[in-house]
């Protein structure tokens, strides 16, 4: 990202000056003449660093407390220039808010390297403790600069899914050597003029070229799954997923992990506001996640016509396969209070007059002789209509790795509290929807 200098100054022949001495492929300088001016660059530009000279009316120390104000939720640095030498207008300064104080004449090298060092403190102070990237903050500032210029840009929202339960079964170590990894990566595929920040520990943010987006997205999702694979223990690698321990015994599957990443470019559609930008990003992303595998969707011209829209329903149905009676009425009764739309099969019955598929299937894997309800799984899995739905096994045979095996997404042992299975109801409900 480009660093961005405010310099507010009256005389126009050292504005320009420093200007020079200042700006190059990585820095943008920004002079203006008067106060008001600069207030809406300030806001607009969010600058890195701001020079203030005693030549504008008024006093300097007041116009570095006006900028302080404005800038609480960026503090940038604000360097204070005066043709005076007097140790109480230094104090002065500094006391109302600036972070340095030179006298002019000044160096120009000593000017050159002194605000390098503060760009390049400024910079480092809000990089993040484990991936040494840029946070948050930065990255939203970065965004805010990047929708307001006027040049072609390609923004690129990259995660790591399955991070959470990573983290959770192999503990905060690995997982911090998976991010540093990936980062890595992601930097060698990057230049100088291009922006990498992170928007939370396994989310990311790239800004560069539109020509290079897609090529480092390819490039990204190629490497990502040639590593990713060698965080794991053999025996997971063996199994081709991980068990996530749960409540009461209950065990969850959950895939490797992988990297989605959704594309946008201002090639086709003009942005002006950071918080448009980012919802289109969060949905081109969301769209390109797939549940086993790293991919990547780019955001293209839209070609539209009647009745090309398929609008997006909530999906609450649940199915529930119990052989029990007074089980099969609980649940249904339970649930339905909870406010899904619960319908009961037999073992028997199939699912090819159900209609649409449901969100959620409770299914009993049958007695510990016949355990009829995996097979019921196998199938399921193999039809691609349920391939989104979240199938949760209950079985009063106590063995987890054998039922995840046949595609179940949660072993619940029998018996079980009724408050938990409604809770992993409620958060796959969540997952198919959103």
């Amino acid at each position: 990202m480009q660093y961005v200098t405010l310099i507010i100054d009256k005389r126009r022949e050292l504005s320009v000056k420093y200007k020079k001495l200042l700006e190059n492929e990585l820095s943008t300088v920004i002079i203006s003449r008067s106060l008001l001016s600069a207030m809406k660059i300030i806001q607009d530009k969010e600058p890195d660093l701001i020079i203030i000279s005693d030549s504008i009316d008024g006093n300097p120390g007041d116009y570095c407390k006006k900028i302080r104000a404005l800038t609480y939720n960026m503090r940038p640095v604000i360097v204070a220039l005066s043709k005076s030498s007097e140790i109480q207008d230094r104090l002065d300064a500094l006391s109302c808010g600036a972070d340095d104080f030179l006298s002019e004449p000044v160096n120009s090298e000593e000017f050159v390297m002194r605000m390098k060092a503060h760009l390049r403190r400024e910079f480092e102070s809000n990089l993040d403790s484990k991936s040494l990237l840029p946070n948050k903050n930065y990255t939203m500032r970065a965004l805010r600069r990047t929708v307001t210029s006027k040049g072609l840009w390609g923004c690129l929202y990259v995660s790591i899914e399955n991070f959470k339960t990573y983290k959770e079964t192999y503990t905060a170590l690995a997982s911090d050597k998976l991010i540093q990894t990936f980062c890595a990566i992601i930097k060698s595929a990057l230049s100088e003029k291009d922006y990498l920040g992170g928007l939370s520990e396994n989310d990311f943010i790239i800004i560069t070229n539109p020509l290079k987006a897609e090529k480092i997205a390819n490039f990204l999702t190629f490497a990502f799954d040639s590593v990713a694979r060698k965080f794991y223990s053999q025996p997971d690698i063996n199994r081709g997923y991980i068990i996530v321990e749960g409540d009461d015994l209950a065990g969850r599957r959950s895939g490797f992990v992988h990297t989605t990443i959704g594309v946008v470019t201002n090639e086709f559609r003009k942005y002006t506001e950071v918080n448009t930008l980012l919802t289109s990003l969060v949905h081109i992303h969301n769209l390109a996640n797939l549940p086993d595998r790293s991919n990547y969707l780019i955001e293209r011209a839209k070609i539209s016509g009647k009745n090309s829209v398929e609008e997006n329903i909530f999906n609450n149905k649940i199915v529930v396969i119990e052989p029990d009676e007074a089980m099969k009425v609980l649940l249904k009764t339970i649930l339905e209070l909870q406010g899904y739309q619960t319908t009961i099969i037999e073992h028997h019955e199939g699912f090819e007059n159900y209609g649409s598929a449901p969100a959620v299937i409770i299914l009993d894997a049958g007695s510990a002789d016949d355990l009829k309800g995996l097979g019921i799984c196998k199938k399921l899995r193999e039809n691609q209509e349920f391939k989104n739905t979240k199938i949760i096994m209950t079985s009063v045979l106590h063995d987890k790795e054998l039922i995840l095996n046949c595609g179940a997404d949660l072993y619940l042992p029998k018996p079980y509290e009724l408050s938990n299975l409604v809770k992993w109801v409620g958060i796959f409900i969540e997952e198919v929807n959103f």
